[in-house]
């Protein structure tokens, strides 16, 4: 299986999958990078992970998913609130 994620230091190359762990994130795959090495990745870095539809229906990753954006509005919302309280105790 291949590394695919962008930044990752294994990016683009090729291991073979020696096996397979679950943590509180998620599934994550064990590499073996060399004869002494494996090493341990998420599976959504690798190409054995599903196609995201996003990606597929916009032909690239988009700017922001809404789930980033629903999650951004919820910050904005808890921030103003926060500002309009401190703003009140001033008085």
């Amino acid at each position: 299986m291949r590394v695919t994620h962008p930044f990752h230091p294994l990016g683009g190359r090729s291991f073979e999958c020696v096996g397979e762990r679950f943590n509180r994130y998620g599934k994550r795959l064990l590499l073996q990078v060399d004869e002494q090495t494996v090493r341990s990745v998420p599976l959504q870095w690798t190409d054995l992970s599903p196609v995201d539809p996003e990606v597929v229906m916009g032909k690239e990753p988009a700017f922001l998913r809404l789930t980033d954006l629903i999650e951004l509005a919820q910050l904005v919302a808890r921030l103003c609130r926060c500002s309009s309280l401190e703003g009140a105790h001033e008085v």
